[in-house]
This record gives structure tokens, C-alpha cells and sequence, in this order.
């Protein structure tokens, strides 16, 4: 269904590259990450209080930290994403086997694939500063941990940004390393955590009964616009939607929205944590943090917006907002420790309307957990 190779390949190629820097320079910035990304666990877990089980936290960061360029970055999520999607694929490929003439097609049809996401890839990979892959296996180049998982910095792209902003460029590596560094700490030191969001994205995915034509057109249409051949700021007949939308029944939507509240609540721990951390240990951090933040919002013209909207990126922007939000709501009202309890299990998870409303999410967890009526 998917040739993982050609998108690999096709990624790669089509990837715009990096700044300019010497052989020197680079060296001395990966270095620097390396040093950042040591410090910055230090500082993360001494804000949240969150210590990963085993001898003092130490045996669970067995994740490692992996400074990359592009190109390693688009290698490590197609491996990602061939891993999470094999049940989907498989399910797909058996529907297919079926109809007469379908391994042919399935063989033309993989390649076409291949080549559509390869240009998502090679769009996202310039954009993205630094990740946390959850389920990331293994491979020849790139380790992961002993359950999967790995973070990533993408080094070409945080000295892209640095210079964009126009702000000191140690700082905002650092600054960086801070939100990336909470991700890992968020899933190593709760356990249980991985295992959920996977059984969620497994729930989703085997609900899904998207037709295969339908979800190349999409991705199609979303290849189009980079390349130009769809006019600026035009999402298409539907109005707009994205990838997401379409494979969505009433099941998945509650599952989708079980895992926005989640993501919300990571993505907005992590901004929550790099800001509280961040006057201590970066001196330009209000800077930093609104030159972002404007960035963030401003997007980079009509088409990008609109590529954004496709694959789902607006909701992404929001998650950091509203998340935010609730995590300092939060802690404001009970403190670290009480909204810690988040953590405890499935359960005490903010649902999608206490993202909005966290004074409901403590009503429901401390008033319950304290005994008040």
C-alpha cells in the first residue's frame, strides 16, 4: 500500500536545504544540543517533580537524544509511521487482494503513495524543530529505547528559526531543548502513558474504513499544493478539511477527541514547563517566547496556511494554546503536586471540555481523591 523507500527517497529530494553553515559550525551546534539536551533534563525534572522510575529516574531514560538534519528526520518518521500504520495498511492491503487485478493496482497504488507523502515529508521536515517519537522502532542509524522511542533535534532547523528571530542563538537552543526534554520526561516517567495513547491510535485506526482511492486523493490534493498546481490559499471542493476528517465515524470521533485532550495536555505541559524553567536558565527568554509566539501565529503566506489546514496543523497550534492554559490554571489553583495527579492514570486524564474548563477537571479529581462530597 505504501512504497516506504520511494517516500523515503522522494523526501529527501525534494527537501529544501538547510542554512548555511561550515563543517566547524555544525559540529559546535550539535555539540551544543548534545550539552543542552543533558541540562535541560536536570531542569525539567527538578520544575515538574516528575522522576521516571528505576535507580533515582536514571534506568528509564534509556530514550536517547538524537541530533539530526532533514533528512534523518524524515528517515526516523517514516519508520514511525510505517510502524503505528501496519495494522491499518494490513487491513487495506487484505480488502484490496480481494478484488480482481487489486495486487497490481496495490503495486501502482504503493508507489503513488509513496511518492505523496514523501512530498508531505519533505515539507514538514523543514519545520520542525525538535520531537519526541512515542513508538519510534529501532533502526541501523537511528536507536531507540527499549520499548521504541526516541527525541529528536533537528538541527539545521532550530539554527534556521534562530536566525529568522533574530535572537541569541544558546538561549534558544537551550530554550528548545527545555520543551523536548519535557515530552521525554513526560513519557519515561510515566509509564503507563505510551501503552494508552498507542491502544487509542490502534482503537482509531482499526475503525477505519476510509476507501484507499479516497485517502490517496487526499493526499494527492495535498501534494498539489506544494508543488503550486492547486492556486494559493484553495483547500478544495470540500471547504477545507483535513486528512483527518476523513476517516472519522462516530467511534472515531470519540476517540479523537480522548486524544486531543491528551496531546493538548502534553503540548501544553511542555510550554508550561520551558517558561517556568526558562527565566531561570535563559536570559532572553521573553524574547524568545514572543518572537515565537508571533511566528507561530503568522504562518508563512496563504499557502503554507492552507497546507496547514489540510494536514491538521491549525488544530496542532491550538493544542499548545488551550493547553497551556489548563496546565496553568491548574497549578495555580492546587500547586505542582496537585497537578501532578493528572498522571495517575487513564482516569484522571482532562477529558476535551475540561481542557476548556479545568476547574472541572479539579472538581472531578481532587474533590473525589480528597473525599469531599
Amino acid at each position: 500500500m505504501v512504497d516506504w523507500n520511494l517516500a523515503v527517497t522522494t523526501a529527501s529530494r525534494f527537501v529544501r536545504p538547510g542554512p548555511e553553515v561550515s563543517r566547524d559550525e555544525a559540529r559546535a551546534v550539535v555539540a551544543e544540543l548534545r550539552r543542552h539536551a543533558r541540562a535541560a533534563e536536570e531542569h525539567v525534572r527538578a520544575f515538574t517533580r516528575m522522576t521516571p522510575p528505576g535507580s533515582e529516574g536514571a534506568a528509564a531514560y534509556d530514550t536517547p537524544v538524537l541530533v539530526v538534519d532533514r533528512p534523518g528526520w524524515i528517515r526516523a518518521n517514516v519508520a514511525g509511521f510505517r510502524a503505528v500504520l501496519k495494522p491499518l495498511l494490513e487491513k487495506m492491503q487484505e480488502r484490496r487482494s480481494s478484488i480482481p487485478g487489486g495486487s497490481v493496482m496495490g503495486a501502482v497504488g504503493g508507489k503513488v503513495t509513496g511518492v505523496e507523502l514523501g512530498m508531505l515529508l519533505s515539507f514538514l521536515a523543514s519545520r520542525v524543530l525538535g520531537q519526541y517519537e512515542t513508538f519510534a522502532p529501532p533502526t541501523r542509524d537511528l536507536p531507540a529505547g527499549a520499548k521504541g522511542g526516541r527525541l529528536l533535534l533537528v538541527a539545521p532547523n532550530i539554527v534556521h528559526v534562530e536566525r529568522e528571530l533574530e535572537v541569541a542563538p544558546h538561549d534558544f537552543r537551550l530554550w528548545v531543548c527545555l520543551h523536548e526534554e519535557t515530552h521525554r520526561t513526560q513519557f519515561t516517567a510515566v509509564p503507563w502513558l505510551r501503552d494508552h495513547i498507542e491502544g487509542e491510535v490502534q482503537a482509531f485506526l482499526a475503525e477505519t474504513e476510509i476507501d484507499p482511492g479516497t485517502l490517496l486523493e487526499r493526499l494527492r490534493e495535498a501534494a498539489q499544493s506544494l508543488v503550486g498546481a492547486r492556486p494559493e490559499g484553495e483547500a478544495g471542493e470540500d471547504g477545507g478539511r483535513s486528512i483527518v476528517d476523513l476517516v472519522q465515524t462516530r467511534a472515531q470521533r470519540e476517540i479523537l477527541g480522548r486524544l486531543t485532550a491528551v496531546m493538548s495536555l502534553l503540548e501544553g505541559h511542555a510550554d508550561y514547563v520551558m517558561d517556568g524553567v526558562g527565566p531561570q536558565v535563559v536570559p532572553s527568554v521573553t524574547e524568545i517566547r514572543e518572537k515565537f509566539q508571533q511566528r507561530r501565529a503568522s504562518g508563512a503566506g496563504r499557502l503554507d496556511q492552507a497546507l496547514r489546514k489540510l494536514l491538521g496543523l491549525d488544530a496542532k497550534l491550538r493544542q499548545y494554546r488551550d493547553g497551556e492554559r489548563f496546565v496553568r490554571a491548574v497549578v495555580d489553583e492546587v500547586g505542582m503536586d496537585g497537578f501532578n495527579r493528572v498522571w495517575t492514570s487513564p482516569n484522571t486524564l482532562p477529558t476535551k471540555q475540561e481542557i476548556a474548563k479545568p476547574a472541572d477537571w479539579v472538581a472531578r479529581v481532587h474533590r473525589k481523591t480528597d473525599g469531599a462530597p
